[in-house]
């Protein structure tokens, strides 16, 4: 199978072709993932939570990423793998470096941050030393004590203007790609728009160029609480194969995200 390049994903947008793309933690899942055609996998730091029983993602080290990336990548060798720095492990640019050299050497494909225009010299520095940067901009989950919980951002016109010009910055600071998550469809449409580089969503309409879930939101296995953005895609299907499959079509499609899973 030929590996999956950032190249690849800055084609399909050009070629307004949809992407779907999932976190991953393990060989096995990976595998899976891979067989069925997905070709973008995430080594989130959400692992903190849906993996270690945490309630957030604060807990979650390094180290712990570097583990579940060498796990994903023998399970996956071809995708496009990406890989979480976790709560503050790139607080300055000096320790970006050390941390994503930890995770390139894991065998991730590219690194990404949480984050704004504070960024941008720690992105600048990554990405001339050869890591590619996915940036992260909306409801960031690191911040979750910064936002006193789980909201959507950028819903009034200061801060969704503060977002576009954040996610204009990064791109120039380097970043290959962005990934939205909770904030009102118009304004990651307009971003999207926006930007020369690919822009994944998650909790952000159907005009981002990809999508990406957490699987274990895709496999309705995700305890008391299940996201507004999330979709159950096994109890439509009733194996997880037949989901995945169910799940990259109604991205490419564009009938996933629905209205119901999106914000205004």
């Amino acid at each position: 199978m030929k590996p999956t390049t950032v190249s690849h994903l800055r084609q399909w947008k050009q070629e307004q072709r949809k992407f779907a793309s999932i976190t991953a933690y393990d060989a096995s899942f990976a595998q899976l993932f891979e067989e069925q055609g997905i070709k973008v996998m995430l080594v989130g730091d959400s692992l903190g939570m849906t993996l270690q029983g945490h309630d957030s993602t604060l807990p979650v080290t390094v180290a712990d990423v570097a583990y579940h990336t060498r796990a994903v990548r023998r399970g996956a060798p071809a995708c496009l793998l990406l890989a979480d720095l976790p709560f503050m492990s790139y607080a300055t640019p000096e320790q970006a470096c050390i941390s994503s050299a930890e995770l390139m050497q894991a065998g991730a494909n590219m690194v990404k941050l949480e984050g704004g225009s504070w960024l941008y010299d720690t992105v600048k520095t990554l990405t001339e030393r050869a890591v590619p940067v996915c940036g992260h901009l909306g409801l960031t989950p690191q911040s979750v004590n910064i936002f006193g919980g789980y909201k959507v951002q950028g819903r009034d016109e200061l801060a969704a203007k503060q977002l576009l010009e954040d996610a204009q910055n990064l791109e120039l600071a380097g970043i290959q790609l962005l990934v939205l998550e909770c904030v009102p469809s118009a304004l990651a449409h307009k971003i999207t728009e926006a930007l020369s580089i690919p822009v994944i969503g998650i909790g952000a309409g159907n005009a981002t160029d990809g999508q990406i879930l957490v699987m274990h939101d895709a496999l309705g296995i995700t305890g008391s609480h299940t996201p507004k953005f999330a979709k159950n895609f096994l109890a439509q299907s009733g194996d997880i194969r037949s989901a995945v499959q169910l799940y990259i079509q109604e991205v490419e499609q564009s009938i996933y995200p629905g209205e119901e899973h999106s914000f205004s």
